[in-house]
């Protein structure tokens, strides 16, 4: 017991967790408060988000905070769930359920290359090998009707769910800088990712009128993405001197391009969605449908903040 205590972080990132535990009972609080003095709107979806994200969250500050093992067991689990929606919504071959295996392979695979910290076959499993591997074992199989679009959709499945998600738990692999640990980044790229979501749905939901992308999210309004951005920036440039190595002027940039990208991952899932013609990827979280439905963020910004910081400081 002793020796799980000494792993667990200090500082800043108990901080940040205690922050979040608050701020999600003040969320409880508003939440029943506002289903009882408005009327007019239907806050059940909002308050179920909120009992979501207290499990959400207790189990993510666990997984983070016993030992690095843990911490990668529990994001490679987070791309196979993802992952496994995605697969249950594109349509298959059926000669290529082989192929589907290959693909969740690729999981462990993927996650084993940040354990053992070789960056080089991390960065081109999935783009090169698993690009090459696929469409070689379609062919194999000696059926060429529906091939391009079987051979595309399962890549992009791979890249989108393993591959990008993946960037998250390599940054438990970066040395420590200027205070910053493995742990206080992925700490920072959640909580900035997830609550930009937030933000953006809780303007959205209070004074939304303008629709952003009426066909791909009919939900999205120009007033919920841009209170969700102003929010961010401001979280960015509250957290970043904490939880990162960022100087201030390069939390600035961050504090532009994360809430961007996070709207822009959510929006790209949300197409495919309104493609296959579904509402939700899944229905494992009540009030946010699948694991999909809530890691669509990262996809986009987990890539863009790994490189951003290696570029600048590793």
């Amino acid at each position: 017991m002793n020796e799980v205590l000494e792993r667990i972080p200090r500082g800043p990132v108990l901080y940040v967790f205690a922050g979040v535990m608050g701020l999600l009972a003040l969320s409880t609080i508003l939440g029943a408060l506002l289903a009882r003095l408005r009327l007019d709107k239907d806050f059940r979806e909002l308050n179920a988000r909120i009992r979501s994200w207290w499990l959400m969250a207790v189990v993510f500050m666990l997984a983070i905070l016993l030992s690095r093992a843990v911490s990668l067991v529990f994001m490679a689990f987070l791309s196979f769930l993802a992952l496994k929606e995605y697969l249950s919504l594109i349509p298959t071959r059926r000669a290529d359920r082989s192929v589907l295996l290959w693909a969740y392979l690729a999981v462990p695979l993927q996650y084993l290359w940040v354990w053992v910290d070789w960056y080089g076959m991390f960065i081109i499993f999935i783009p090169v090998y698993m690009f090459m591997l696929i469409p070689v074992r379609m062919v194999l199989h000696g059926q060429t009707e529906g091939f391009l679009p079987a051979a595309g959709t399962l890549h992009w499945g791979l890249m989108t769910t393993v591959f990008t998600l993946s960037h998250m738990a390599y940054l438990l692999q970066l040395p420590e800088k200027g205070g910053a640990a493995g742990a206080s980044l992925v700490l920072f790229l959640v909580l900035v990712t997830q609550l930009n979501d937030v933000a953006q749905y809780t303007w959205g939901k209070l004074f939304g009128r303008h629709k952003v992308m009426p066909t791909v999210s009919p939900n999205k309004t120009y007033e919920g993405l841009l209170g969700g951005m102003a929010t961010s920036f401001l979280l960015v440039l509250l957290l970043a001197p904490h939880l990162t190595p960022l100087t201030r002027n390069e939390s600035l940039v961050a504090g532009f391009f994360l809430p961007l990208a996070g709207f822009l991952g959510d929006v790209s899932v949300s197409a495919i969605k309104r493609d296959i013609g579904v509402k939700d990827a899944g229905s494992l979280i009540p009030g946010h449908g699948g694991v999909l439905d809530r890691v669509n963020s990262l996809t986009f910004t987990a890539p863009l903040f790994f490189h951003f910081l290696r570029f600048l400081h590793f």
